[in-house]
């Protein structure tokens, strides 16, 4: 059997792992870490308990099954996740809060009979309350401060949001259709954060995976030189005009010295040119109108700004840890997941903490030049949150799980994105100390 946790002196947190899911969903790029990981935690005995701050589990990814069934599918799926969590859960309390892609934990009494087999306790509300050094810690998942994964009648399995029908039509098709593509990339559409980068995340897997590759290759020059085309478009026109007395541009002077080179250049730059003069004449005027069209949605808060609609996600996050602190002053730290950022932020003497997420994680870099597709680095920064006492004072440590960085990017993405590896959070402190 697991342990109680009346004596615990050491709390770990973990959040948004979204383990399985149809098809291509069924395979964990970590999971030889997080068993590494529950091992190393099985020695710290029954003072330690590990908290699941929700999403672990992508059931709403399961689009085949129903309700309990979907636990044993992800047996099946990982059969070594779950002996490493009974082999943990004999030694150290495992408990597991639902978030809103396991929102069926919260549901049924048969998850809760069946996870027991697996030493794993799990707690059927959206909130859970910790003692440390005689204070609080308030803990839940966070998607309730979010209106499209808020559950209107928590416990109620048929009562689902907005975000519900979005995960089933979008991430578990992916799954399903994601090994039919030239490479399996479809499967990480939950890892693109914010969602609004979606559209351009599948133009750019097009443009640099799917698209032919003599296709590809053949545009390359195009796109590439598009601005250096406007650029040399421009000053021939101030040297036709008089304005300048340079005699570079329309006398090709420019290109003249790099021979054949220089020729192709110019091919590629009077293309170019045409395209850009029809393109002025067909969509200038559409874009006057779409962009009257935009001002008039912002004002109507329709459409927003990407980073001002994650200014306002993560400050209903604090507002509600206020509110928390403000019922009860003796809570002084208020964790949740959901967002996929770790972080930690103080408000006065007490701390807000995002327990962040394993998920691969994929960065937009822009590229040097040219008019290319942005480019979605790849990366894991697989994290955990340790919180003990100490005298008195609560000690929040940030930790880092080593995992080898994924090399998935073709040829031409590495070299457009070389020296813009993304790097490890270095924002959030590796100790944070709360004293009292």
């Amino acid at each position: 059997g697991f342990r109680g946790n009346r004596m615990t002196k050491e709390y770990y947190f973990i959040s948004d792992l979204h383990i399985g899911g149809d098809e291509a969903l069924g395979v964990c790029d970590y999971e030889p870490e997080l068993v590494r990981f529950l091992k190393e935690l099985a020695v710290k005995g029954g003072e330690a308990e590990l908290i699941i701050v929700g999403d672990i589990f992508g059931m709403w990814e399961f689009t085949d099954i129903k309700g309990p069934e979907k636990l044993q599918a992800l047996i099946d799926q990982f059969p070594n996740i779950f002996e490493a969590f009974r082999e943990a859960g004999s030694r150290i309390t495992i408990t597991m809060l639902p978030g809103n892609h396991d929102y069926e934990i919260a549901c049924y009494p048969q998850f809760v009979e069946i996870f027991k087999q697996y030493n794993i306790r799990i707690e059927q509300q959206p909130s859970t309350v910790r003692e440390l050094a005689g204070k609080r810690l308030w803990i839940e998942h966070g998607n309730q401060y979010d209106d499209f994964n808020q559950m209107p009648d928590f416990g109620n399995p048929y009562a689902l949001p907005v975000g519900y029908f979005i995960t089933s039509a979008m991430v578990s098709g992916a799954g399903k259709h994601s090994q039919y593509g030239r490479y399996n990339w479809l499967k990480d559409i939950q890892s693109v954060y914010p969602t609004e980068d979606i559209p351009y995340w599948m133009i750019s897997n097009y443009f640099y995976r799917e698209m032919s590759a003599w296709l590809r290759w053949l545009i390359l020059p195009f796109l590439a030189l598009w601005e250096l085309s406007i650029l040399v478009l421009v000053g021939g026109a101030l040297e036709w005009l008089g304005i300048t007395q340079t005699n570079i541009f329309l006398n090709n002077g420019l290109f003249a010295s790099l021979g054949y080179l220089g020729n192709l250049v110019q091919i590629v730059i009077i293309i170019n040119t045409i395209i850009f003069l029809v393109l002025a004449v067909l969509f200038v005027p559409i874009g006057f109108i779409i962009r009257d069209l935009r001002k008039t949605l912002k004002r109507f808060r329709v459409i927003t700004r990407p980073q001002d609609l994650n200014i306002g996600k993560e400050q209903s996050y604090l507002d509600a840890a206020q509110a928390v602190f403000d019922n009860d002053p003796d809570t002084v730290m208020f964790i949740y997941g959901h967002t996929h950022d770790a972080s930690v932020r103080r408000l006065g003497n007490r701390l807000v903490i995002n327990t962040g997420t394993w998920l691969k994680r994929l960065v937009k870099s822009p590229v040097r030049f040219g008019y290319l597709p942005d480019i979605y680095v790849p990366s894991y920064f697989l994290d955990y949150f340790k919180i003990t006492e100490d005298g008195g004072s609560i000690i929040v440590d940030f930790m880092k799980v080593e995992k080898a960085q994924p090399k998935e990017l073709g040829l031409l993405q590495r070299i457009l994105v070389s020296g813009k590896r993304p790097k490890q959070d270095e924002s959030i402190p590796a100790r944070t100390v709360l004293e009292f």
